[in-house]
């Protein structure tokens, strides 16, 4: 065992170094991506609001694995070339975002109207509205609702193991392969990576909304 151990540890470090990275990547963009899909519906503006609901309505109902090949496959056929990480990252981004896009959504359904109301009798714009009454406000409410969402795109990312990004569940595959005398020790050592992932997230999430609520 003690000869192996570096190597296992090596490897299950590269998995967890990749899946990290999909998840920094795909979170990002999908918060970002997701609060301007909450825009879009809440818009007083008729296209946006139907671009927005059209968005979440396919995205959210349509299963990851079909997203997945859709990237891998479609994609290239117009002409984008990039990596099998970097397609995974846009197709784990593109399906949370509706999910960050509900939760943000409902957020926003929390604020009182008359707030949205009064800033825009002041001569605030929607996007103004938006940005400095409404959304500072919903961000309290979304916390949960957030941090579930994350949470699911953490485990998501296995998913790319079946499309040959060697992520940490992509790594127990070659792990089980080579060194199949340690089944247990790289089974348990990936589960750990991933009860470590969710437990840092829902951290950082509790930690964030006592922070919010004292300011409250």
């Amino acid at each position: 065992m003690d000869e192996y151990l570096p190597e296992l540890l090596a490897r299950l470090a590269d998995g967890f170094a990749v899946t990290l990275r999909m998840l920094g990547w795909s979170a990002l963009i999908a918060g970002i991506v997701g609060t301007i899909l909450a825009a879009m519906r809440v818009s007083p503006v008729p296209p946006l609001r139907a671009f927005g609901t059209s968005y979440v309505n396919i995205f959210r109902n349509t299963p990851l694995v079909v997203l997945f090949l859709l990237a891998v496959e479609g994609l290239p056929t117009v002409g984008v070339r990039i990596s099998f990480e970097w397609f995974a990252i846009i197709t784990l981004a593109t399906y949370t975002a509706s999910f960050v896009c509900e939760a943000i959504r409902s957020g926003i359904n929390t604020v009182d109207v008359g707030q949205a109301e009064a800033s825009r009798s002041i001569g605030m714009t929607f996007g103004q509205s938006l940005g400095i009454i409404v959304l500072p406000q919903a961000i309290r409410a979304v916390i949960p609702p957030l941090a579930s969402v994350y949470i699911a795109l953490a485990k998501n990312t296995a998913v790319a193991a079946a499309f040959g990004v060697v992520e940490a569940t992509g790594q127990l595959s070659n792990l089980i392969r080579d060194f199949a005398s340690f089944l247990w020790f790289s089974f348990f050592g990936i589960a750990a990576g991933y009860v470590i992932i969710v437990l840092v997230i829902s951290g950082i999430a509790g930690m964030i909304e006592r922070r919010l609520a004292v300011v409250r």
